[in-house]
């Protein structure tokens, strides 16, 4: 026979140490709703606390002891041991209500129904690291991983090739049309772990706190994404904004590679330019005192030319020279006629 004293001390320590779990299991296998959970807010990632966190993203969650949709923020989280990532959960519409499937720690990320959750997780795969001999590596891309120093980092640019919105569900009127492909639903039947015990207490903190209702917040909670599990005030808390634009981290620009060293040669003196006097700007020259200019006066007109004298007299043309006459041939003599 158990002692009443024992059995008071130890059945609530009990029932505390698997409220967490049960809470879990209630929103894993139990939950339908009719009507769909409220679009999936806009925030900034915090910065991650330390090397080895891995980023959950946030979801609506239900409370049946509510009636309502709650909201449970992204936050920073330990791996439960090396290798192993996270698949978030996702609701989806089947038969005309709302069913949730949990999330879950495994080898290989699962099917989470298409949905965008921004941060590596855009519907399909994690391209947020991967880890390798033990060690998680970052993708700054994704990542707001600039106040810790770690080394494991590298840089790829992530392309969605899906509709960028803010829809929280799969199927049904109005959510994200997507299927699980082969590789997806082998994962499925892989080993996986459940949430650990700080992400239960993170969701348990969100139930119980009435400003992240959906009624009270109306799908933009003050408290969208925290630093650590369960640290819902402080620094690392980040609101919702109202902006149109999906959950991109903003990461400090990479450092620039550092250039080979260059073979080391002979110092040569370097050759300065010949000193060369400064030239003395000379002294400005007095500027003339403006004089009045004179006034203008008009030109007096020429004076009139005498007339042209007329024109002289042609000269009369010469006399004509007269005909040449013929010679004169003397008289014949008398005698000669006689010789004849």
């Amino acid at each position: 026979m158990i002692p009443k004293t024992w059995s008071r001390s130890i059945v609530p320590a009990l029932l505390l140490s698997v409220l967490p779990a049960l809470a879990w299991a209630q929103i894993s296998l139990n939950v339908s709703v009719n009507v769909p959970p409220p679009e999936l807010p806009v925030y900034d990632q915090p910065p991650i606390p330390e090397d080895g966190y891995l980023w959950t993203p946030g979801y609506w969650a239900w409370g049946d002891d509510i009636q309502d949709y709650y909201w449970v923020p992204g936050t920073w989280v330990a791996a439960p041991q090396p290798g192993y990532l996270w698949t978030p959960g996702y609701w989806g519409s089947e038969g005309g209500v709302f069913l949730w499937h949990g999330g879950y720690w495994g080898e290989h990320i699962g099917f989470y129904g298409g949905v965008n959750y921004g941060y590596g997780y855009g519907g399909s795969g994690y391209e947020g690291g991967y880890w390798q001999g033990g060690h998680l590596y970052y993708n700054r891309t994704v990542n707001n991983i600039s106040s810790v120093n770690i080394t494991n980092v590298y840089n790829k640019t992530v392309i969605n090739n899906v509709t960028v919105n803010h829809v929280s569900y799969n199927g049904g009127s109005g959510g994200v049309r997507a299927e699980p492909t082969p590789a997806e639903l082998a994962v499925a039947h892989e080993h996986h772990i459940t949430p650990t015990p700080v992400q239960l207490e993170h969701q348990t903190a969100a139930r119980s706190n009435p400003t992240l209702r959906a009624s009270a917040n109306h799908g933009h909670p003050a408290i969208a994404a925290t630093a650590r599990p369960g640290a819902f005030s402080g620094p690392g808390v980040v609101a919702a904004k109202r902006a149109e634009t999906p959950n991109v981290a903003h990461p400090a620009p990479a450092p620039r590679p550092v250039s080979a060293p260059r073979p080391v040669t002979e110092a040569r003196p370097e050759a300065r330019p010949e000193a060369r006097p400064v030239p003395v700007p000379a002294a400005p020259r007095p500027v003339p005192e403006a004089r009045p200019v004179p006034e203008a006066r008009p030109a007096p007109a020429p004076a009139p030319r005498p007339a042209a004298p007329p024109p002289r007299p042609a000269a009369p043309p010469p006399p004509p020279r007269p005909a040449p006459r013929p010679a004169e041939h003397p008289p014949e003599h008398p005698d000669d006629r006689d010789h004849h």
